[in-house]
């Protein structure tokens, strides 16, 4: 096509050529840093949000730190909108998560509507739909409401993100599920700890796991 001749795909990295459905060449995927997580094992995320909330499994697909190639790749996803990126990290956890026991539901943090506008999308609906296609599972984008807008997690001091307490609002009551919390990254674990009691505390025989991209570290 003219536009893949007049803007070719280039490695986030090193700028190299690429092939137009993917994010980084093969030399650069070794600078990437993945987790050794297990999904349906103890690993340090589900260590970290034990501490806050009722986890049944969790999984982080990469480490994150500033300047890192998981950012860059995150941020073309969550800035630039490049929906390939979704689609990539998406198939890289399905390389790496195989559910011999399905979860019922995947479930997207949703952004507030000032935020949506702005951006225009939310970049986990990427991500999640592309989850969903693999493993067949449904997939809920209103699931949860969020009621107030703030800055983003990573640009809040420590009392700023408690204050996101109640900032997110179940949209019907759940019963028997097994959910899996869909996020970008997890830093403080706050918004995934409100969303996960908010849901617990409103809903019967629920469990909760998480699946984010990448693991601030």
């Amino acid at each position: 096509m003219i536009i893949d001749f007049l803007f070719p795909n280039r490695c986030l990295d090193c700028n190299q050529l690429i092939d137009k459905e993917e994010v980084v060449c093969e030399l650069c995927m070794d600078k990437i840093r993945f987790s050794d997580h297990h999904f349906f094992e103890s690993n340090a995320l589900k260590e970290k949000a034990t501490l806050q909330f009722p986890v049944e499994n969790a999984f982080s697909l990469m480490m994150y730190e500033k300047e890192s190639l998981a950012q860059k790749i995150i941020h073309q996803l969550k800035y630039n909108h490049r929906e390939r990126v979704g689609k990539i990290l998406a198939h890289w956890v399905s390389e790496r998560i195989i559910f011999h026991d399905k979860p019922d539901l995947f479930v997207t943090v949703p952004l507030h509507h000032k935020k949506l506008k702005q951006r225009g999308y939310n970049q986990l609906h990427l991500f999640a739909n592309a989850l969903s296609e693999y493993y067949q599972i449904p997939v809920s984008h209103t699931l949860l409401r969020r009621s107030n807008h703030s800055r983003a997690q990573a640009k809040k001091n420590q009392t700023e993100r408690l204050k996101t307490k109640n900032a997110y609002q179940l949209t019907e009551t759940i019963r028997d599920k097994h959910i899996v919390l869909i996020d970008d990254v997890y830093t403080t674990g706050n918004t995934l700890s409100n969303i996960a009691w908010e849901i617990l505390n409103n809903s019967t025989n629920v469990k909760i796991s998480i699946l984010v991209m990448a693991m601030d570290v």
